[in-house]
């Protein structure tokens, strides 16, 4: 069933606002994971711990990521999307913190450690909530949210990072990371007033509860009571069970049994993971962490050489992302998920070539100011996360929460996340050995390849998914039936 255009639909603001408290947490992990690419530069200086250290502090909150979004999704099936949530922002609290007061290198990875798994909570719990609790005609305006908040998030890191510098070395890096905490507090006191997701209601038999929310969540009384036998259907309740609560089998009401569901998939959830999971894989891949984390070292390779300079152009890259991921959400629900995927990989290969065709010359020629190539390479910088932004980067997210069959979503979700956070991680722990083995402009050459793959990828194995129910889409991932033959129509 396809639904009308997400332009004749008025904005729902309880949606709208259940999304913007979900998303909060991904302002978190935004923050978190950006704002060591300047604390680094005081943190070097203070600690004095090589290039090597640097890098496991760097990288690592995304290897430690990989706990928070493995459990975070047994998590939200047993506790129900909400108190994840509420989970998530303390363990951000308490990471900041550790952080902030950090009297060595241990004690600092003990606090990125802990916010990783923070990061892992909220990369997966966000867009699952987001994604149960919006209707089909602006889901993906809804899950473009928790994308926003990221880049918002790493934009604030940046301007910390550039605000805060200033300050003593013993206290500047201490506050970058702990301003953290602040957005925390906020977090924990706003989900008290945030309804549960209606599809977890479901599978925990509250029907009554799932009812009233999802009143308050769709365009209208006959929206609500369609969305509400849709997941009663995808959950394997009875039509005619209308009772405000019923008995739930345990299994089905805990999420138990979905892990065999995901090692031995049927045929049609095979395709729906290779497309998930691969799709989070090639967004990464495709090196936008690398830029994330490393854009002053990157700066510096391409010729900018004071600290508030490289800073100041750091924050430019925080501003791209945050101003074009807009683009996204504002198109998504209109165009759809695919021409924005391939036009966003599509420029991402053209930035990725001219950036590391001008590091390469510059690399070649250190003697020179070479002022106009370094004009180029940040330009081509700015334009390699604006076109991420606007497509490959809210996409995934969108895509994938939406995909995933209601009773596998949050496990299935969190294989995702958990692949997407592994090669953030290798990456963010391997830049600066790889740009030494095979230099700067070769490591964007190599992104360049990897991105053109995920363009290729896309427009192979993704099918369209706009306007479609959640409930629907799992069978946009069945194989065609063969049509009759001609003869046997004339009949």
């Amino acid at each position: 069933m396809d639904l009308p255009s997400a332009e004749k639909k008025k904005m729902n603001k309880y949606v709208f606002a259940c999304s913007l408290v979900a998303s909060m947490n991904s302002i978190l992990s935004g923050y978190d994971t950006a704002v060591m690419s300047g604390a680094i530069l005081y943190i070097q200086d203070y600690m004095k711990i090589s290039d090597t250290q640097s890098e496991i502090l760097m990288g690592s909150i995304n290897i430690y990521c990989l706990i928070g979004s493995t459990v975070a999704g047994r998590i939200s099936d047993w506790l129900g999307r909400r108190r994840t949530i509420f989970i998530a922002a303390v363990i951000f609290f308490v990471g900041a913190l550790v952080m902030a007061v950090a009297p060595d290198y241990w004690v600092l990875m003990a606090g990125r450690f802990i916010a990783g798994i923070g990061v892992g909570f909220a990369f997966m719990i966000a867009s699952v909530y987001t994604a149960e609790v919006a209707p089909a005609t602006t889901r993906g305006f809804f899950t473009s949210f928790p994308e926003i908040f990221v880049n918002a998030g790493v934009l604030l890191g940046y301007i910390s990072n550039f605000a805060l510098a200033p300050l003593p070395i013993h206290i500047n890096w201490r506050l970058m990371l702990g301003l953290g905490a602040l957005p925390a507090v906020f977090l924990g006191i706003a989900i008290l007033f945030m309804p549960e997701s209606p599809r977890w209601l479901v599978m925990q038999g509250q029907l009554g509860e799932a009812r009233k929310v999802l009143e308050k969540t769709s365009d209208s009384s006959e929206e609500a009571e369609m969305r509400l036998a849709e997941i009663k259907e995808a959950t394997g309740i009875p039509e005619h069970c209308n009772d405000d609560v019923i008995q739930v089998p345990k299994g089905r009401s805990s999420g138990q049994g979905v892990w065999k569901e995901l090692v031995r998939p049927t045929p049609v959830v095979r395709r729906i993971l290779i497309a998930s999971i691969g799709i989070f894989f090639l967004q990464q891949a495709s090196g936008i962490d690398a830029v994330v984390l490393y854009s002053p070292s990157i700066f510096k390779k391409a010729g900018i050489k004071s600290r508030s300079s490289l800073l100041g152009a750091t924050m430019g890259v925080g501003f791209s992302k945050t101003i074009f991921v807009l683009v996204s959400t504002y198109l998504v629900d209109r165009f759809g998920r695919r021409p924005l995927l391939l036009i966003s990989t599509t420029g991402m290969i053209f930035s990725h070539v001219v950036l590391a065709t001008g590091l390469t010359i510059i690399d070649h020629n250190p003697d020179k100011k070479l002022t106009g190539l370094l004009a180029l390479c940040i330009a081509m910088l700015l334009t390699l996360v604006a076109f991420f932004s606007s497509g490959l980067g809210p996409i995934t997210w969108v895509y994938s929460s939406e995909i995933i069959p209601l009773r596998l979503r949050a496990q299935g979700l969190s294989l995702g996340v958990a692949t997407n956070r592994v090669i953030s991680g290798i990456i963010g722990m391997t830049f600066i050995s790889l740009y030494k083995a095979i230099t700067i402009g070769g490591v964007f050459y190599l992104f360049a390849g990897i991105t053109t793959a995920s363009a290729v990828f896309f427009y192979i194995f993704l099918p369209e998914t706009q306007g479609k129910t959640l409930e629907e889409l799992e069978t946009l991932f069945e194989k065609p039936k063969p049509h009759a033959p001609l003869h046997s129509e004339n009949k």
